[in-house]
């Protein structure tokens, strides 16, 4: 088995709009999709992440520059992630395709983590 990053990307606007019920669920719809990776041994971990900002570092020149971001109107953030186990890229896709947020206003990314020996 091998282990994968779903990185799920978002607008954030999208979600500015939505009722706290809404909001809700979305929440409960992600719990019952990881809980039930988890009963069939496919969750590997996973964490939302929080809506406002954090830091962006880049370098310029000879220093490291730190910035606010990201912004609520930018296009594409990444809002989370799950680490999954397949045995490889087509299952990966298989349970990617399951995902409660590409049934929302987001889309999902596969990668696979290399195992560096």
């Amino acid at each position: 088995m091998h282990t994968y990053m779903l990185i799920l990307h978002e607008t954030p606007a999208e979600y500015a709009s939505m009722s706290p019920a809404q909001l809700q669920d979305i929440i409960q719809s992600h719990q019952r999709w990881a809980a039930d990776l988890a009963e069939r041994g496919l969750l590997a971990g996973g964490e939302k992440l929080v809506d406002e900002g954090g830091r962006h570092l880049r370098v310029k020149g000879a220093e490291v520059v730190a910035s606010d971001g990201p912004y609520a109107e930018a296009h594409d953030v990444v809002g989370g992630y799950y680490l999954i186990k397949a045995a490889d890229d087509q299952e990966a896709e298989r349970v990617a395709r399951e995902c409660p947020h590409l049934f929302g206003s987001g889309w999902v990314e596969v990668r696979k983590i290399d195992v560096l020996d």
